[in-house]
């Protein structure tokens, strides 16, 4: 199974500068608390964002990254060159954690969307492309001060 988790805004926001543009804890729980033990999928870019602020890779996960550069290599983290192949033949729980190219690419494929709804709007330059809602079913739902910590099921995969 793939899911998309992400956190964007009311105006689908959901970056500034390789960076997040908020900070709000109960969202950094949430996501750990979803992905822990899971391989998270992302780009190169954002593996280096997360790099620059914990100094590692996510631990208690399997960091998989996305990138065309093919002198990308970490210790203990997977690499693919190929973002379809990998989408197409991964047997795991997948977690597509960014940046945008990724989840633009990997939206397709996504089974499940994890979606922190931020009823603020916020400053940045990175929004998340149009949800198509009506291909998705809302099936979990929790609401905490701004933040709706949404799940949603796709009715019929592509």
């Amino acid at each position: 199974m793939i899911s998309l988790i992400f956190a964007m805004d009311v105006n689908n926001l959901i970056g500034k500068d390789n960076d997040l543009p908020w900070y709000y804890p109960e969202d950094l729980k949430y996501f750990k608390k979803v992905t822990k033990g899971k391989p998270v999928l992302m780009g190169d870019n954002t593996f280096w964002s997360i790099h620059s602020r914990l100094g590692k890779p996510l631990p208690n996960r399997k960091n998989i990254v996305a990138t065309l550069n093919k002198d990308f290599k970490y210790d203990g983290v997977e690499v693919t060159h190929d973002l379809f192949k990998y989408l197409e033949t991964t047997t795991e729980d997948l977690f597509v954690i960014g940046g945008l190219s990724i989840y633009k690419l990997s939206l397709p494929y996504a089974d499940k969307l994890y979606i922190t709804h931020i009823n603020k709007s916020h400053e940045g330059n990175v929004y998340f492309p149009k949800i198509n809602y009506e291909d998705y079913v809302k099936v979990q739902s929790e609401v905490k001060g701004d933040l709706e910590f949404a799940v949603y099921e796709r009715k019929i995969k592509c």
